[in-house]
């Protein structure tokens, strides 16, 4: 028993180490994950080589790898740059809705599939020269542009979504409840950006000093058409399954069809088709898969494996269902994932570190446990605009000549961060009446 609990705290101070390690020294935490894991699995534990090797995240893996080279096809012939500029040129006559006009763009770009990473890495110079030339307040452009990253990756067939089902999943979760709670997740991050940015839309109106100059884009090649269509395909039939099933679960045609179509298996055909129909460079194609994140899922994925194995999980849940009022829990795991936030990425490690213990939490409160996921994603994603994460510091990186950087930095840390934990918070309590 005292064995058991100093393995306990061994893993937890080593959890702790590995985030604080790959954020002071900028290496990828995969790496302190990784050998942390080895370490203690195969010199504290017992366990063989072997034992851990079988916990990499090889479902997880397998669908981001494949979901994302499918999605880069998109991204490599220009195809989903060039529908930004278009949703943005619709906008010129309502320069007040420009904050909201970004939002979406953002979001539909992320949505089809491009991530959240990398839509920030291409429309976040793209919004912050907006800021320049429009003189739309730089907070709220800085927010409007992370925040339809965030939750347009957070839709179901994207990469975050994608994510957050394979760890739902692996946490022990049906398919079918996992889908439901990926949808959960991405109509709130969906819903509270829009009331931010919305309400700041409606109280500047009169004030707003927002005027747009934007020259029409080019029209869509036939390639770029193509992709865009592959990908709309993709997403009808990944969706229109698990949706059919929720509403005829005892037909046995859905039930099978359902059961047979898996994502990561679709996506690899779709690109196999784009690639057959030559509409992007495969090295390109390949060259964009987000290899470091991948990594860092996945090698945190075996560090919590251990975790789980020596009963950290558990002894954790049963610590927050005993010592915090049921109705608080969600706002204490909104909070828990907000601070883990602010210095490390919400799918390579608050996800992965927070997701294995809600099933327990939630049997122990009887709390809904889509409430309790959908907390701890708001709670990550109202901070991850943190200059010390990796939205925060993409959008600081870009920030074109004639902006104050040091100034935006603190504009981020002490206006975006609290602004966005405040409407976190109150989005949780107020989800709590409804789920």
């Amino acid at each position: 028993m005292r064995r058991a609990k100093i393995m306990m705290a061994l893993i937890l101070l080593a959890i702790l180490a590995v985030i604080a390690a790959g954020y002071l020294t900028k290496i990828n935490i995969s790496f302190y994950a990784i050998a942390t894991a080895y370490l203690i699995a195969c010199f504290g534990m017992d366990l063989s080589a072997g034992d851990l090797v079988k916990l990499w995240p090889v479902k997880i893996f397998f669908v981001i790898l494949s979901v994302s080279l499918f999605y880069n096809v998109a991204l490599a012939n220009g195809a989903l740059e060039k529908l930004a500029g278009h949703l943005l040129y619709q906008c010129r006559h309502f320069p007040n809705i420009l904050p909201l006009a970004v939002f979406a763009a953002a979001t539909l770009i992320a949505g089809l599939g491009a991530g959240f990473y990398t839509v920030l890495a291409f429309m976040a110079p793209l919004t912050l020269l907006l800021c320049q030339k429009t003189k739309m307040n730089l907070v709220i452009g800085s927010m409007a542009v992370n925040y339809g990253a965030l939750a347009g990756a957070n839709f179901m067939t994207s990469q975050s979504g994608v994510i957050f089902r394979g760890l739902l999943e692996t946490s022990g979760i049906a398919k079918e409840a996992a889908f439901g709670y990926t949808s959960a997740i991405f109509v709130t991050t969906l819903l509270v950006p829009v009331v931010i940015l919305g309400g700041y839309s409606l109280w500047n109106r009169r004030m707003s000093a927002i005027s747009i100059q934007a020259e029409k884009p080019e029209a869509f090649t036939t390639k770029q058409k193509q992709s865009i269509f592959l990908i709309v395909l993709l997403m009808a039939i990944v969706l229109t399954f698990p949706i059919l099933h929720l509403i005829w679960p005892q037909n046995d045609w859905v039930s099978w069809a359902n059961a047979k179509l898996d994502i990561g298996f679709l996506a690899i055909v779709f690109t196999l088709v784009s690639m057959m129909m030559k509409l992007a460079d495969e090295r390109k194609v390949i060259a964009l898969v987000p290899w470091g994140t991948l990594l860092m899922i996945c090698g945190m994925g075996i560090l919590i494996g251990i975790a789980v194995k020596v009963g950290v999980v558990e002894a954790f849940s049963g610590w927050v269902s005993g010592n915090v009022a049921f109705w608080l829990i969600p706002v204490v795991l909104c909070c828990i994932g907000a601070i883990m936030s602010v210095f490390s990425s919400t799918l390579g490690v608050v996800a992965p570190t927070l997701f294995p213990i809600i099933p327990t939490i939630a049997a122990y409160s009887g709390l809904n446990p889509a409430l309790l996921f959908v907390a701890v994603v708001v709670g990550a994603q109202a901070t991850a605009i943190s200059p010390f994460s990796s939205g925060g510091s993409l959008i600081l990186g870009s920030a074109p000549e004639g902006i104050d950087k040091n100034a935006l930095l603190n504009q981020l840390l002490f206006k975006a961060i609290p602004i966005g934990l405040f409407a976190a918070v109150i989005a949780v309590i107020l989800a709590q009446l409804v789920m």
